[in-house]
């Protein structure tokens, strides 16, 4: 089984969140598909805590080797596509192309993002609850 991951179930799983148990569960046994912007999120996502001092350089790093060791087949979405998609969902970029990824492959979205996942849903894209 594939399925389109985001940049918040990866770094809840990196940095052993309460989801972490339920999320490493649900995708043991599959592929793990996302975006190409997924990668620079999660670059973003630890630039950002490292800003609020919420992590020190010593630990992003760390993430960022658990990250990498992650296999995730990355995957080339279109960005006319999903600006129509951000358009029409009110959506940011990186969202829109996480919706357009699940919908273009036909793949479930696994997401801690309550709004992405009702966006993503009424595209009909099938979204895998936590």
């Amino acid at each position: 089984m594939e399925i389109v991951v985001d940049a918040s179930v990866l770094i809840a799983v990196i940095a052993n969140e309460t989801e972490k148990d339920k999320l490493v569960a649900i995708t043991s046994s599959a592929e793990l598909v996302a975006p190409l912007s997924v990668h620079w999120e999660i670059g973003n996502a630890f630039s950002a805590m490292l800003r609020r001092k919420r992590i020190t350089l010593e630990q992003a790093l760390q993430a960022v080797d658990i990250y990498l060791g992650i296999p995730i087949r990355f995957v080339e979405v279109e960005l006319a596509e999903s600006l129509n998609l951000a358009d029409e969902l009110n959506l940011y970029a990186y969202d829109a192309y996480l919706v357009r990824c699940a919908e273009k492959y036909r793949l479930p979205l696994l997401t801690l993002d309550a709004r992405l996942a009702e966006m993503a849903k009424s595209k009909k894209v099938q979204v895998m609850e936590v």
